[in-house]
């Protein structure tokens, strides 16, 4: 008999849960059961085993479901939720033309619904952890504590600390680093760490200096490493080393230094990241998205390298990030290779999971379904469509599986989610609350973007492929090519794609204005899943707490 229901799940007691199968470090267990209790797994083994171990519990039976680890997302930035889809179409290093910008128009109130968005759909794909790299909004770092506390999700917490600027007080920045790293110490779900942007934006002494803080703390220091042609070029003209060299120079690599995106590697690189130990976060869809380059996955897994999988705030499905991650291997080098197997799907299930949790310094805590470890997991439906005719289900969770078929998501052994929305607050109000300060907050912040919305695009195509018809029938009059007229960005309803009316000044193509973004309508309440009765008020669920680092979970 399938029990899989909300009200059994929420059970405030050690819960012996009986799935079909359960995803191990060693593989996919059949006859396995799991004790949970308080916040971790206490007892994981053969069925029978544990039910004897544990008589006094009743066993919840959950026919056709799999009890995986919760996805660990290896590099966020929870504040840049309102701006997703201004990557789109955009080229390199757009941190500087929309993200500073956009996080620069942030107030606390649109801070902490931003962060809290992005846990919320991080959460809807499965991923129990986020590592967030530091928000450039000017509010206090607590504010995007709050809102992943409250939205029930883990959290790896930067603390940017760049000192490279004009009038910045470097022993400062580091007094700032050693209060965050001791703030957090008895957090169940807040984990601090440090951040600097991309290696110039710090002193020497202050990318040697925030690795030994961290080393001490033990937790790392994350930051955005040979992403981009350009950044190697300037490193280059400036240092006359590559940035991974450079850091190698001041002793700032090592086990504490978690790399995000590394792209762009040369071999002598490679070398140094399984050599000192440091850790890469590989954002297989950012690379599609705004990359120059595909970070070779397979050749760190095959040389030791620790890495995760980051979303860098892309889209929150680990399901589809993991087949990302496969994929664009198989498309950047397994085709020219004739490497078929490209990880054999089990790579990228494993750097997901405990490798995204190792990466990111979580790796004795959560990522792995084992007695002690933090009860951070998914009930996913492998009676789908999809997934029920299984020859090979670790392939298949990579190849065919997708958010839909997450049942329910645990984060510290509390059920979260429920098929897709949150169990105790409003999820529903809290998009609808977004895209209200999302449209305020883009329209006041200094976007520039290179490229023009789809329908500008789409305009500006059918303008051509008209001009050139009329050429080809022979015009009566020869004409110059006709230049594009100014696009804008023009907001969007759900209605089918029908522009709403926008009063934003028109602008040449290569710096389109941001002043809308799309109005995609929220789900109602009434379309929601039925979910328990909220304990606290919708205000005070989506909106920033009074400042507290409470551990209550």
């Amino acid at each position: 008999m399938n029990q899989l229901t909300q009200e059994r799940l929420r059970m405030r007691g050690p819960l012996l849960l009986i799935p079909d199968a359960v995803l191990l470090p060693e593989g996919v267990m059949e006859l396995y059961a799991v004790v949970v209790s308080g916040g971790s797994f206490e007892a994981v083994g053969p069925t029978e085993e544990v039910e004897r171990a544990y008589p006094h519990l009743q066993a919840l039976r959950l026919p056709g479901h799999l009890l995986m680890p919760g996805f660990v997302d290896s590099h966020h930035h929870l504040t840049q939720s309102f701006g997703a889809a201004l990557a789109f179409g955009e080229p390199s290093e757009i941190f500087r033309r929309v993200w500073v910008p956009l996080e620069g128009a942030l107030d606390e109130e649109a801070a902490y619904v931003a962060a809290k968005l992005a846990a919320l759909e991080s959460l809807r794909g499965g991923f129990t952890t986020v590592t967030d790299a530091g928000t450039r909004a000017d509010v206090d770092t607590d504010i995007v504590a709050c809102a992943a506390r409250d939205a029930g999700i883990r959290c790896v917490l930067g603390l940017i600390c760049d000192d490279a600027g004009p009038d910045t007080d470097s022993a400062g920045v580091l007094e700032r680093a050693e209060k965050h790293l001791a703030a957090y110490t008895h957090d169940p779900l807040i984990h601090p760490s440090l951040a600097i942007s991309i290696p110039e934006a710090a002193t020497n002494a202050t990318l040697h200096a925030t690795g030994r803080l961290a080393a001490e703390a033990k937790a790392v220091v994350q930051m955005h490493v040979n992403e981009h042609l350009a950044a190697i070029e300037r490193s280059l003209l400036r240092h006359g080393l590559r940035p991974l060299e450079h850091l190698d120079s001041v002793d700032a690599l090592g086990p504490h230094l978690l790399a995000a995106h590394t792209t762009l590697l040369a071999p002598r690189e490679v070398s140094l990241l399984a050599d000192t130990g440091t850790a890469i976060s590989y954002n297989p869809v950012a690379s599609a998205w705004k990359g120059n380059a595909v970070a070779p996955a397979t050749v760190l897994a095959e040389r030791g390298v620790r890495f995760g999988i980051g979303t860098d705030g892309t889209r929150g499905d680990g399901f589809r990030l993991a087949d990302a991650a496969e994929s664009a291997q198989r498309l950047a080098y397994g085709l020219t290779t004739g490497d078929s197997s490209c990880g054999a799907g089990w790579t990228w299930l494993e750097h997901a999971t405990a490798g995204g949790a190792d990466a990111v310094g979580l790796g004795g805590h959560t990522g792995t379904i084992a007695p002690g470890m933090a009860a951070d997991f998914l009930l996913v439906d492998v009676s789908t469509p999809e997934l029920a005719l299984s020859w090979d289900l670790p392939w298949e969770l990579v190849r065919r599986g997708n958010r839909d078929q997450i049942n329910a998501v645990f984060v510290a052994g509390r059920l979260r989610l429920w098929h897709g929305w949150p169990t105790d607050w409003d999820g529903p109000e809290l998009v609808r609350r977004a895209a209200a300060l999302a449209r305020t907050a883009v329209a006041r912040a200094p976007i520039t973007r290179a490229h023009p919305t789809s329908t500008a695009a789409r305009r500006t195509a059918t303008r051509g492929i008209a001009t050139r018809g009329t050429a080809t029938r022979g015009a009566a009059t020869q004409r110059e090519p006709t230049r594009p007229e100014p696009t804008q960005v023009e907001p969007t309803h759900r209605t089918y794609g029908v522009p709403a009316q926008s009063t934003a000044t028109p602008v040449e193509a290569t710096q389109a204005p941001t002043t809308q973004v799309p109005t995609t309508q929220a789900p109602t309440t009434q379309s929601a899943p039925t979910r328990s009765t909220p304990t606290q008020s919708t205000t005070a669920q989506n909106h920033p707490p009074a400042r507290n680092r409470s551990t209550a979970q």
